[in-house]
């Protein structure tokens, strides 16, 4: 090789990469280095290959600030220092820790390197980005840098398919991700395990169930088969719409697969058959995990606890609850709140107040929910005053006071015949901004309604109309009520046809408000037609005639209720021996002692008289005779 021509007073060096030779003198400076993340040291220590990052790594990330200038400077120091950033530097940065949370920032520096010059971006670059915006939930800037991949028709790999499934799957971005599916398959990229799952999980969280289902039965079917991963996915998206049923099948199957199911699985179906309502699956599931030495989590026990208070098992949940604690665990905010909600529910302050104490004592701050349930029993229980105590100390604490507190105050002032502290209470919802919702104005109708001021109740009623408010059918029954006692009796009809109008399904407890107003009004003929009437829209009152026949009795009116009575056998409605006996006791709840002796010894209502060649019923009429 020949010497380099040297010039006297000037320095010549030889300089040697894999494709440059840089021949340079002391005025002139050699081209860029194209740095690498890592540096590879095997040839220093040992034989082995054994790579180290880079020392421009630190220093480059050091730069990466959300300064206006973050563009210039990188550019300044990459020209003092005489270095380019290959792609695989690029997406490493965009790997790590500091740019993941820093979204803004990773596209800047992403753009910036995109414009060095002889540089373009490998996939794993898009990749590392997409990822960062992922975790921010960026979906537009997603679908931008996307659009730049798709353009450079970049090979698809097995990691970088993994990676754009995930992030694609995590936000619902269905079609990106079917995109990434396809290109696979292009390329000849065979889907492992990991792909499948993701694929199943982005489906599933958009609600794509139909077609989740489809890729579990292909992989049944196909060499690479369901894990547990696989299932937990499949069940966390039947049980999301709704197909519980569905999901427990596939639970089952798991066995038959030799697969065990995992807390995830459980937790899953268990907070499922919490929302479902179904709260004796939720506790053999608990049992289970229990059998099985699985780990519970706390979450697990909340769903537990809750569901048995829900349904009226108090003792059976605290007992859960000491159980919990006897392992060595506390409980937490959701696990006190549904034993206090509970305790307050069934009229048990006392012991709500003390499991109140017990939570404080434990380093639990209560929530809005637990002062609401606190308020809402003192309430009931006609503790009024302290539950007014509870509602400013939130008020003052910065505990959000939310409409269940200003209705359940407004029920129980109402029900303490404290009508107008209830209508302030509800004049400073309004004020607060608190929405006024369908609970609070039926608390303000029925205490104005109760206490005859029936106008000024209806009012209110028709004031929910005008503020958008649903009148739903309890407010029409207190309304309905409320008319009947104050002899409004044409009104209170009126009112029943325009619930019936607008489409309001009655209940039981509208139709007892219509049927003993009117029988009280001595219209039972119209109140058993309107009943006639309700069969054809699906809704049966049951025990319809009993409460007719009751309240008649109750006010005395013997002749009305046994009319009543020889009226429903003679249509049918009602065998002969239930009647008898639902007068019988009326009877005799009423005080009405002597006629019911002589029903009971009589074979009035169940009997016949024979008359010739013709047999009649003996009517409940004629109890009334000598």
């Amino acid at each position: 090789m020949k010497p380099a021509f040297r010039i006297p007073g000037e320095l010549s060096i030889h300089r040697r990469t894999s494709n440059y030779r840089w021949v340079f003198t002391a005025t002139s400076l050699p081209p860029p280095e194209w740095i690498e993340p890592y540096t590879d040291l095997s040839d220093i220590v040992s034989p082995h290959k054994k790579l180290q990052v880079s020392i421009w790594v630190p220093r480059v990330l050091e730069m990466l600030d959300d300064s206006p200038a973050l563009e210039a400077n990188l550019a300044d120091y990459c020209s003092k220092f005489l270095i380019k950033l290959t792609p695989a530097f690029v997406a490493f940065l965009l790997g790590t820790p500091q740019l993941r949370s820093q979204s803004d920032i990773a596209l800047r520096f992403f753009n910036w390197a995109g414009k060095q010059h002889k540089y373009k971006h490998n996939l794993e670059c898009y990749v590392s980005l997409i990822e960062v915006l992922s975790a921010s939930s960026d979906v537009d800037r997603i679908r931008v840098v996307f659009d730049e991949l798709k353009k450079v028709d970049l090979l698809m790999t097995m990691n970088a398919a993994n990676s754009l499934i995930r992030s694609f799957g995590s936000l619902g971005m269905v079609e990106e991700l079917l995109w990434v599916w396809r290109r696979m398959k292009d390329n000849g990229v065979e889907p492992s395990l990991y792909t499948y799952n993701f694929l199943m999980n982005g489906l599933v969280n958009s609600t794509f169930i139909e077609s989740a289902e489809r890729v579990f039965e292909v992989m049944r079917n196909g060499k690479i088969q369901p894990d547990v991963v696989t299932y937990n996915t499949l069940i966390k998206g039947l049980c999301k719409v709704g197909r519980l049923g569905k999901a427990m099948e596939k639970f089952k199957d798991m066995e038959v697969s030799n697969l065990e199911p995992d807390k995830i699985t459980y937790l899953t179906l268990m907070q499922a058959c919490y929302s479902e309502g179904d709260f004796d699956w939720c506790l053999r599931l608990y049992h289970e995990m229990e059998d099985k030495g699985l780990e519970i989590p706390p979450h697990a026990y909340s769903l537990v606890i809750g569901g048995l208070c829900k349904d009226g098992k108090y003792y059976e949940g605290y007992a859960l609850f000491e159980q919990l604690v006897r392992k060595g665990c506390k409980g937490n905010v959701a696990i006190y709140t549904s034993l206090i909600d509970s305790c307050a529910k069934s009229g048990k302050m006392d012991e709500a107040m003390d499991l109140l104490k017990r939570m404080k004592g434990e380093g639990f701050a209560p929530d809005e929910v637990t002062y609401g349930a606190i308020v809402n029993g003192l309430c009931k229980s006609g503790r009024v005053d302290e539950a007014m105590e509870y509602f400013k100390f939130c008020k003052d604490s910065g505990v959000m006071v939310n409409a269940m507190f200003y209705t359940s105050l407004i029920d129980g002032l109402g029900k303490s015949g404290r009508v107008d502290e209830a209508e302030k209470l509800f004049e400073e919802m309004a004020k607060t901004g608190c929405a006024r919702d369908s609970y609070s104005y039926n608390a303000l109708i029925d205490a104005l309604a109760k206490c005859g001021r029936i106008d000024e109740a209806l009012a209110l009623f028709r004031q929910m109309d005008d503020e958008g408010c649903d009148q739903t059918v309890y407010s029409y029954t207190i309304l309905i009520d409320g008319l009947f006692k104050q002899h409004m009796n044409e009104e209170a009809l009126k009112l029943w046809n325009q619930m019936i109008d607008k489409g309001i399904t009655p209940t039981a407890a509208s139709f007892r408000a219509l049927s003993f107003g009117l029988c009280l009004s001595g219209k039972v003929a119209r109140a058993c037609k309107i009943l006639d009437d309700l069969a054809p829209m699906g809704v049966i009152p049951e025990n319809a005639f009993e409460d007719m026949i009751n309240v008649l009795c109750k006010a005395g009116r013997i002749e009305q209720a046994c009319k009543l009575a020889d009226g429903i056998v003679d249509r049918g409605r009602e065998i002969p021996g239930r009647v008898r006996s639902v007068l019988l006791n009326s009877l005799r709840k009423t005080g009405n002692l002597d006629m019911a002796m002589k029903l009971m010894h009589s074979k009035i209502g169940i009997g016949y008289d024979r008359m010739g060649s013709v047999k009649k019923r003996v009517k409940f009429c004629n109890l009334l005779g000598n």
